[in-house]
């Protein structure tokens, strides 16, 4: 049996997107200012830094400001300034203009591409010193006898569909660390397992998310206004589910357009990716895009409980940032800038306890609840779960948050957990999609197409069953099989066996890493795990 190769190391970071990246550059400053070397080393699943990087986005840069001062002479990807701020509330044929919510007002801000932004952070941090190893999943937590984390491993290659260890195997190395950093955005796979194993959630209400999905346009010049901002509520949607849409004029005629729809849905015929096509139907909406072209597709889940949903934030051994904690301003509509933050009041608590050899005492929660983080977070923990009770009683919670109790009420609403909510399917009315038209809407495969994404046929699938009669008995049998819905990819799929009964079929080589699946699933039985290699590849979104 093959041994793994072990690498001793202070820090180990999973996950090289805003958060990670941050914790281990600011690990960098504070450790060159005290005249110390840190070997401070970051995993990222993606074959490069960026390429699994997908948000809206626009960029609030405080976070960024107080990390890198001077991000304009180092030439950050950041230059299109919002210039207009638009709200909308669409009705199947026509729309009405709704004052902007003081939560998305965006002056000072910038419509930027996560992805470029994160190559960028990725690049400063080698340019310190530090190593980041791209194309290496964390796929394991290590233990020791006291039930501490001490590091991560990566997963062994080299294995085929079925299970056989082929001629170029490898059994994955283990990094061994101080402190272990957990960044692997929204709902990671070691996030999931530590937040069980240490039941890091015992006192948090149930995280809820939502399934974003984007893509990326070159416009007609004339119909294209750089910084221009709108977003959407509304139709498609119907009042009893969340979500919304986004569109964002980025530089040289690109405009990205995104919908997002809450995971806590309860009609299971309901499609996130018909519904986005369907939205770009609108007639306000689909001259925009007529002419243009299509240059790129992403999805990926959000998270968006809020502060009331933060698990514990440290374990022995441990700290968990980002969107793997669930920072995310919902209200807001961005995450960014208080992922970048977690990381740096990471690092500083981080410094301080590898400083004093005191690991199991790391101040990380106690700097949250002290940083302006915790109080923007604050001031809007009520917004997102007032939306459980339909989309007119949302708004009018949301006003009262905005205008009179200005996030000071002395109440805080909980959650309820996405996968729950799903309603049988002899209890709903089945939703019926246009066909697409091949140029404003389209199919998932020709989609996912533009995500380039790739995964190796011949290695094993890594959307796990814990039981595969569930698929059947339970999810096709009740619900008509939503997997084949929610997900944004066509990754699953309802087949007929050759003596006529039915299988799921799971085409995990079309899997973009949303995670949707892992979230929606009615029983839970789907566990998303990180495969070998692969996944989308993006560059500007």
């Amino acid at each position: 049996m093959s041994e793994r190769d072990s690498i001793d190391v202070d820090v180990v970071i999973v996950g090289a997107g805003p958060a990670g990246l941050s914790t281990a550059i600011r690990l960098s400053q504070l450790a060159k200012e005290k005249g110390q070397e840190l070997a401070i080393t970051v995993l990222e699943k993606g074959a490069e830094v960026g390429a699994h990087s997908l948000a809206g986005a626009i960029l609030e840069t405080r976070a960024l400001d107080e990390l890198i001062p001077d991000w304009k002479d180092k030439g950050a990807p950041i230059s299109t300034a919002v210039t207009e701020d638009h709200f909308t509330y669409l009705t199947e044929k026509g729309s009405k203009k709704l004052p902007t919510p003081p939560s998305m007002h965006n002056e000072g801000n910038y419509v930027i591409s996560i992805s470029r932004l994160t190559k960028w952070l990725g690049e400063q941090a080698e340019a310190m010193g530090i190593e980041i190893y791209a194309g290496f999943a964390a796929a394991e937590v290590l233990y020791d006898d006291n039930n501490k984390v001490v590091g991560v491993a990566t997963g062994e290659t080299g294995v085929d569909k079925e299970g056989n260890k082929t001629p170029s195997y490898d059994p994955g190395m283990e990094l061994r660390a101080k402190l272990t950093i957990v960044a692997e955005g929204c709902r990671g796979s070691l996030s999931r397992v530590l937040t069980d194993h240490y039941d890091l959630a015992k006192d948090s209400s149930p995280q809820t998310y939502g399934l974003g999905i984007k893509e990326v346009w070159e416009v007609k010049p004339e119909k294209h206004t750089m910084g221009k901002t709108l977003h959407t509520i509304g139709w498609p949607l119907k009042s009893d589910t969340y979500g919304g849409s986004f569109l964002y004029h980025m530089e040289k005629n690109l405009v990205a357009v995104g919908f997002v729809v809450g995971l806590d849905y309860t009609n299971p015929y309901l499609s996130p990716f018909e519904e986005f096509q369907r939205f770009k139907s609108h007639p306000s909406i689909r001259p925009l895009f007529e002419d243009g072209q299509r240059l790129s597709y992403g999805a990926r889940a959000i998270v968006e409980g809020g502060l009331q949903s933060l698990p514990k934030l440290d374990f022995p051994g441990g700290l968990l940032i980002g969107d793997a904690a669930g920072f995310l301003n919902v209200a807001k509509i961005k995450g960014i800038h208080t992922a970048m933050k977690s990381g740096m009041l990471a690092a500083e608590a981080t410094f301080a306890a590898l400083e004093k050899d005191a690991f199991d005492s790391v101040s990380y929660e106690a700097a949250f609840k002290n940083s302006w983080m915790h109080e923007e977070l604050h001031k809007v923990r009520n917004i997102r779960p007032g939306f459980s009770k339909g989309l007119l009683l949302g708004l009018a919670n949301a006003g009262l948050t905005a205008y009179v109790t200005r996030g000071k009420e002395p109440w805080t609403m909980t959650h309820h957990a996405d996968h729950l909510q799903l309603k049988k399917k002899t209890d709903v009315e089945k939703i019926e999609y246009p066909a697409p038209d091949g140029k404003v809407t389209f199919d998932r495969l020709s989609s996912v197409y533009l995500s380039n994404t790739f995964h190796d046929e011949n290695q094993p699938i890594h959307l796990k069953l814990k039981d595969q009669k569930i698929a059947i008995d339970t999810n096709l049998d009740l619900y008509d099989s939503p997997e084949s819905r929610y997900c944004p990819a066509a990754v699953y799929e309802i087949v007929e066996e050759e003596d006529g009964s039915k299988a799921l079929l799971i085409n995990s080589q079309n899997c973009v890493h949303c995670k949707t699946c892992d979230i929606k699933d009615p029983t839970q039985n789907i566990v998303w795990t990180t495969p070998e290699s692969g996944g989308p590849m993006y560059s500007n979104m």
